[in-house]
């Protein structure tokens, strides 16, 4: 299902042209201007294949990011395609290996605009609700984020004393930041794996937070999945090397609330921001967990999606290797008046 995020203020042409939302209170918003480059590099396909089927994650779009300029450098054809379920983009192309065995290169660039998500934690009744639908299905279980079991079970102890919505979701944030560690020790972190991380109290963001998901879940609060890249806060043109995901989860009265449990962890002055902000310095790629592409791959749904999927002859292909880099438009830092708590 394709999020939506309402913009709740009336907005002038000439910002509405230029993409950038605006708010009744029409407080200042921070926003990062940046050059994004991705390259996918594919290589010499084995011999005797037959066809290599590509999907490249194309990043989101809503009222706190905004993507221009797109531009796709390809030595076969493409097209952009939607998945139905979340709304997730893809450069899906299809490749004949005895045409063109590999190696050869996948380059896309992109202008984006990331603006300051900062929701009111004050419910209002002119906050619009989401779907039911929409609702539903982020109360329910992804392949590695149960809500039986263990996961209920903590969550049921960590909510005790809490009833509303937006108490129990701080007391989970507050839990996840007070017993998990950010690290990369041993093997099977960063699968969003979150009974393993409820055992193993570590991980990376991806443990972080589908922990967080499933035990808010657990406890009738929508959750969900989002995944991008952080960009360093001091440089303004660099490689970027790996993801970062975070989460948001639904309110009544204030809508979709997002949270970054695993930054609160790194910068402990910074705890209280991240429930209910993310900041200017990073860009989205996709929403949810579980995808099943458009069109369609043969194998698995995939556990989350940041990075090109691809399948050889109907099986999954891992050779590819990719290359991110950013670079901050020369421009100053440009604020808008954003809609607090869409």
């Amino acid at each position: 299902m394709r999020r939506k995020r309402a913009i709740t203020a009336l907005v002038s042409a000439a910002l509405l042209l230029a993409g950038f939302p605006l708010s009744a209170s029409r407080k200042p918003v921070p926003s990062r201007a940046f050059q994004f480059t991705s390259v996918v590099h594919v290589p010499a396909l084995p011999s005797g294949s037959r066809q290599l089927k590509l999907w490249i994650p194309v990043p989101y779009q809503d009222a706190y990011q905004s993507v221009t300029q797109l531009k796709i450098e390809s030595p076969v054809p493409y097209k952009i395609d939607r998945e139905t379920q979340y709304g997730d983009r893809y450069a899906y192309l299809v490749v004949n290996a005895s045409k063109t065995p590999g190696p050869f290169d996948i380059a896309i660039s992109f202008h984006a605009r990331r603006f300051e998500h900062r929701v009111s934690l004050t419910p209002s009744s002119q906050t619009s609700s989401a779907p039911r639908l929409e609702l539903a299905r982020f109360l329910q279980p992804d392949s590695l984020v149960p809500i039986d079991g263990k996961i209920a079970d903590l969550s049921r102890e960590q909510t005790t004393g809490a009833t509303q919505p937006l108490a129990k979701a701080r007391k989970l944030y507050d839990y996840v930041i007070a017993t998990m560690h950010y690290d990369h020790d041993g093997k099977d972190w960063g699968r969003g794996d979150a009974l393993w991380a409820c055992d193993a109290k570590h991980g990376n963001c991806t443990d972080f937070h589908s922990l967080f998901i499933g035990m808010a879940r657990a406890a009738g609060v929508p959750a969900r999945f989002e995944i991008g890249f952080l960009l360093p806060s001091d440089s303004h043109q660099a490689a970027i090397t790996s993801y970062h995901c975070w989460a948001e989860f639904y309110v009544p009265g204030i809508g979709w609330i997002p949270i970054d449990a695993s930054e609160a962890w790194k910068h402990k002055e910074k705890v209280d921001y991240f429930f209910g902000a993310t900041d200017t310095n990073r860009l989205m790629m996709t929403l949810g967990r579980d995808i099943r592409l458009h069109p369609a791959q043969a194998g698995s749904p995939l556990n989350y999606s940041v990075y090109p999927y691809a399948e050889l002859d109907g099986k999954p292909f891992t050779d590819l290797k990719n290359d991110y880099s950013f670079r901050d438009d020369p421009a100053p830092v440009e604020t808008s008046t954003l809609a607090r708590g869409d």
